[in-house]
């Protein structure tokens, strides 16, 4: 292996050069950086240093040492304090890798099959290690930068992605990630006037990492063991954002559970003061039918049918809401029982369903449940 260490050896500094300049024409917040000259200089003189390193530890298959890491650390915390974005740091990351493993096969000569693949035995795990060392680093240089809402909502969007390096950037915001999450999703009728508020009052008051996802989601990660906080924060982020909110929640690793979430609260009910977490056993029927076509059409023309009959949609749903009680159903509409029993009996005329049977509470209710969705 002496004789393709000594080739990187010689290389480092043109290598080096090569891949800074590569930085500057991939990324351009790292671009920006480099105008400066010191910076330029500073950000060669690290790439010479981890490439002269890595010869130096290959030679005995070492491990990096406690200062080479710090030297690691230290540029990764110097990027986080100049306010590099998270996205440009791990392309970078991205790039040193690559540029590496090019280099070593450039370096490599005919005889160096053996000595290419044991160098890069060795060099994979520390590369891992290196890199775990140049986020710390950065995580630490970012809290000078970045207020902790804007941090914490960072994070809730690498989690929701399913991005890897959502535990790493979790040390930033001082949480501590989790396998599974209690997903809550908030839609508002309209954008509020103020998103980040509903961000920050999650975090400030309840230590829950939120994000808001144009146009319309407030999305909360409320940890598992957790659960029983997401009641009074969705009622406080309903109450902020002033008007009526579909809620809709599920539960498991943060970005599966998202993805149901988002789709319960398509066709969950706006309620303006939410009273429920609406999961997936809450609205089956709304979501089969949100997602087949055929039926969507059939459920959108039975609306329409009841659109035309007195005040029948309102009727049917006080009507399910008080589980088919005259008396009460009435009461709640301030209506007489008589009328109750012909706004029923029009239902049936119209639609040909009737909204007492089995059959019209499954395809009725679900109607009225669009309804209220804005479907």
């Amino acid at each position: 292996m002496n004789e393709l260490l000594r080739q990187l050896k010689s290389r480092a500094t043109a290598n080096a050069r090569r891949f800074v300049d590569l930085c500057v024409a991939e990324l351009p917040e790292y671009a920006a950086a480099a105008r400066d000259s010191r910076e330029y200089q500073e950000m060669l003189d690290f790439a010479v240093f981890t490439r002269t390193r890595t010869v130096d530890l290959g030679a005995g298959e070492s491990p990096p040492s406690p200062d080479d890491l710090a030297v690691v650390e230290s540029m990764g915390r110097r990027r986080g304090e100049d306010g590099m974005s998270f996205e440009t740091v791990r392309r970078l990351l991205t790039l040193h890798t690559t540029a590496t493993l090019r280099e070593i096969g450039e370096a490599s000569g005919p005889r160096d099959l053996d000595a290419g693949m044991r160098l890069l035995g060795w060099l994979n795990p520390q590369l891992a290690v290196a890199q775990r060392a140049y986020l710390l680093g950065y995580t630490t240089g970012v809290r000078r930068h970045l207020p902790v809402v804007a941090r914490v909502r960072r994070f809730t969007e690498l989690a929701l992605a399913g991005d890897p390096d959502a535990p790493s950037y979790a040390d930033s915001c001082g949480i501590r990630p989790h396998e599974r999450y209690l997903v809550t999703v908030v839609r508002p009728s309209l954008e509020p006037a103020a998103p980040a508020d509903l961000v920050q009052v999650a975090w400030e008051r309840h230590g829950i990492p939120a994000t808001w996802r144009e146009p319309d989601e407030f999305v909360a990660l409320i940890p598992d063991d957790r659960q029983p906080v997401a009641g009074a924060l969705v009622r406080e982020v309903a109450e902020l954002a002033g008007q009526p909110c579909s809620v809709g929640a599920a539960t498991g690793p943060a970005a599966e559970a998202f993805a149901l979430a988002e789709r319960i609260s398509r066709v969950a009910p706006a309620e303006r003061s939410p009273s429920h977490l609406y999961t997936v056993t809450d609205v089956l029927p709304e979501l089969g039918a949100a997602e087949l076509p055929e039926i969507g059409r059939w459920l959108h023309d039975l609306t329409r049918l009841l659109a035309s009959g007195p005040d029948l949609m309102n009727t049917l749903r006080a009507y399910y809401r008080n589980d088919f009680n005259r008396h009460r159903t009435a009461a709640s509409l301030s209506i007489h029982p008589r009328t109750l029993d012909y706004r029923l009996r029009r239902t049936r005329e119209l639609t040909g369903i009737d909204p007492a049977t089995t059959h019209g509470i499954r395809v009725l209710s679900t109607v009225v449940s669009r309804a209220v969705a804005g479907m």
